[in-house]
């Protein structure tokens, strides 16, 4: 089994964070018991994420796959504030960090004593899913909603595959599994442009909690290796 050096996680991981951060989401009530259309889901999800400000989970993620055939397994905690603030801690089994302020990005990998930074994606030039981020995408408006046949599929839950309207670079579809009853979101399963699959479970979800932009803050480290990216001012 491969594990992924600083550089290759930053790239195959900072970016994906960025789209998972739009898309957990607490529950939402089900006006009727009989599976809406895939658009009509798409659509609840979106009028529940509107009223979200910000949340808090545990998560474990799953990486398999890629080009350079990588295995991992991890947990942490994230926090999420509009527009555009997050922090991914991870915990086990290797401490690392990716945060934003909601301008800029950090990558922390105590280990190797390493910090990348990279300014988040401005409105003209932003994915599908960094718009989202900042409050002005929709998943009705900007992804194809489809019903997915997931061979290990709980009983009592869906899965809803979004492949975006426009061509993202980090990744090529999304699938959420939720509950069927409250649209709590269970899974976050992502295919990446280079054959790999990232799955997020996530638990102990809490909204709107009132989480201080201080959170949010980052101040790199001494004695660290600083790789800056997309024209980061030193």
């Amino acid at each position: 089994m491969r594990t992924e050096s600083p550089r290759e996680t930053a790239r195959l991981t900072g970016g994906l964070l960025t789209v998972l951060a739009l898309l957990v989401m607490p529950s939402l009530p089900l006006v009727a018991q009989e599976r809406p259309d895939p658009t009509t889901l798409a659509a609840l999800l979106q009028q529940r994420y509107d009223g979200v400000r910000d949340f808090s989970a545990d998560f474990e993620h799953v990486y398999e796959g890629g080009a350079l055939r990588m295995q991992a397994r991890e947990r942490g905690t994230v926090l999420i504030k509009k527009p555009g603030q997050m922090r991914w801690q991870y915990d086990a089994p290797e401490e690392k960090l990716f945060i934003s302020d909601g301008q800029t990005m950090y990558a922390h990998f105590p280990a190797d004593a390493q910090v990348t930074v990279s300014t988040m994606p401005q409105e003209d030039e932003a994915s599908a899913a960094v718009l989202l981020l900042t409050g002005k995408g929709d998943l009705v408006r900007d992804f194809r909603a489809a019903y997915a046949d997931l061979p290990d599929l709980a009983q009592g839950s869906y899965a809803l595959r979004l492949e975006p309207r426009s061509s993202a670079p980090e990744y090529e579809a999304l699938t959420l599994v939720v509950d069927r009853d409250g649209l709590t979101l269970q899974q976050l399963i992502s295919n990446d442009r280079q054959g790999g699959t990232s799955t997020f479970r996530f638990s102990n979800l809490r909204e709107n909690i009132g989480i201080a932009d201080a959170r949010f803050e980052f101040t790199i480290p001494a004695d660290v290796e600083v790789i800056r990216h997309d024209d980061v001012p030193n």
